[in-house]
């Protein structure tokens, strides 16, 4: 019996577990999350600037994401510059930008109680958004250094009067080098439990962020690539999005925890060093 077009193609006697033999037109623009495969513990993962070299040099449309909304691009392009990465600042996509976007595009030129750093009330100003706790339209919730009782006591407030609650990424918890820190997500929670709202959240895994990078870069799903460390964020995100998945193990997840998630990556590499030849 004949496959189906695009259907995976995967039988264990046939491949290693790491393949899956699927047709699919050439990659012609590429979206990388930035920790865990580009940048791991503060330092470059080895040969990641040489790879996003080949991608500048190749004239291929590319974006550099991540959840964190805390930095603008241009902090965030100065970050990875101090750790030899060559990084335009529009070649970096982050959830506030994501987040701004799609507030711009529901209820252009409205207003919205944020809980931020610049990353997010930088992204929104730059839409046109007001920054108000009177009667805002929105309460958005992104990460920030230090979450105030005050604020997130004021969200709950603002959310029973009727605001709308947006969240910048579902991440509990992010990385420190002290350990894991509480992040958005466990923010979120807390002030869902307290007015019985549930927020939308727009980073990864909501494939709107991946739909808003391809937007950016005037990229098609069928010929784009994400590489990302995480199943549950980076290749669900892509996979929802129609995209080529390529999981790294540079980062969050590693081959032990690939077969308990019910859907795989389109391929598994050890690092983006290893895609270099494929740009």
């Amino acid at each position: 019996m004949g496959h189906l077009p695009g259907e995976l193609l995967h039988h264990p006697r046939h491949h290693p577990p790491e393949t899956v033999v699927i047709d699919r037109k050439p990659v012609e623009s590429w979206l990388t999350d930035m920790d865990g495969v580009l940048v791991h513990e503060g330092q470059p993962v080895p040969g990641a600037p040489e790879f996003i070299n080949r991608l500048r040099t190749s004239g291929k449309p590319f974006l550099v994401l991540t959840n964190n909304s805390i930095y603008t691009p241009r902090d965030l392009q100065a970050r990875l510059t101090r750790m030899g990465f060559d990084v335009p600042e529009q070649a970096i996509w982050t959830a506030a930008l994501a987040t701004a976007q799609f507030l711009a595009d529901q209820r252009p030129g409205g207003t919205a109680y944020v809980i931020g750093e610049a990353g997010l009330t930088t992204a929104m100003h730059a839409v046109g958004y007001i920054l108000s706790d009177y009667a805002p339209d929105y309460v958005v919730l992104g990460e920030t250094r230090t979450y105030s009782f005050e604020a997130i006591t004021k969200a709950v407030r603002l959310i029973n009067d009727g605001a709308r609650f947006i969240c910048t990424n579902p991440d509990p918890t992010g990385p420190s080098t002290e350990g894991a820190l509480p992040a958005a997500g466990s923010v979120a929670a807390m002030i869902s439990k307290a007015t019985g709202v549930e927020p939308y959240f727009v980073g990864k895994p909501n494939p709107m962020m991946m739909r808003s990078a391809l937007n950016t870069i005037d990229a098609h799903s069928e010929s784009t690539a994400m590489i990302g460390d995480r199943m549950d964020t980076d290749v669900l995100c892509g996979l929802e999005a129609g995209l080529q998945t390529i999981l790294v193990l540079t980062g969050i997840s590693n081959r032990a925890d690939i077969d308990r998630y019910p859907y795989r990556p389109s391929r598994i590499v050890p690092s983006v060093a290893d895609l270099i030849d494929e740009i």
